[in-house]
């Protein structure tokens, strides 16, 4: 299954994004993502574990990178459709793959990984956000999760650079 609801309990709500822990779940992302309503995991999990750990904190929706392989990521999908209140939300490992006009099919955010890069882009409407990587540093990029903050018909998101 690639859909995921979360029903709104109050007016404002708090989506934890992570990608590319490549089996490394830092205390410090753990940290970050403490008290969000739902986590969203772009791929390149690494291993089950982390899967495990993060819904220590909350429900988990979370796709299949590049890198994940074996049983336990077979069992993940490619993409994943994420509807927060009013707000649909699309999960893709690489954007570069995305086949499609997000705009065009009212999604509100493309969230994705793969770079390592934390990004946040606005195009046509569209929030692009890369909450970039807090597993193994890659390069000179920073270690870092995301929150996507959703009030009502207001949404925004933001990069948490980890101190590490």
């Amino acid at each position: 299954m690639n859909k995921c609801d979360l029903t709104a309990v109050g007016a404002r709500q708090v989506i934890g994004l992570i990608s590319d822990t490549h089996g490394l779940l830092r205390p410090q992302a753990i940290a970050a993502l403490a008290g969000v309503d739902l986590i969203i995991h772009a791929g390149d999990i690494g291993k089950p574990a982390v899967l495990t750990e993060l819904k220590k904190i909350a429900p988990v929706a979370a796709i299949k990178g590049n890198n994940d392989t074996g049983d336990w990521a077979e069992r993940l999908p490619e993409y994943r459709n994420v509807k927060v209140g009013q707000h649909r939300l699309y999960v893709i490992h690489n954007v570069h793959e995305l086949g499609f006009d997000p705009a065009a099919r009212k999604y509100r955010i493309v969230i994705s990984g793969h770079s390592h890069k934390p990004t946040i882009v606005k195009k046509d409407g569209v929030l692009f956000v890369n909450p970039g990587s807090p597993g193994p540093r890659r390069f000179k990029l920073p270690v870092a999760v995301g929150k996507i903050f959703v009030d009502g018909p207001n949404i925004r998101a933001e990069i948490i650079e980890l101190a590490v």
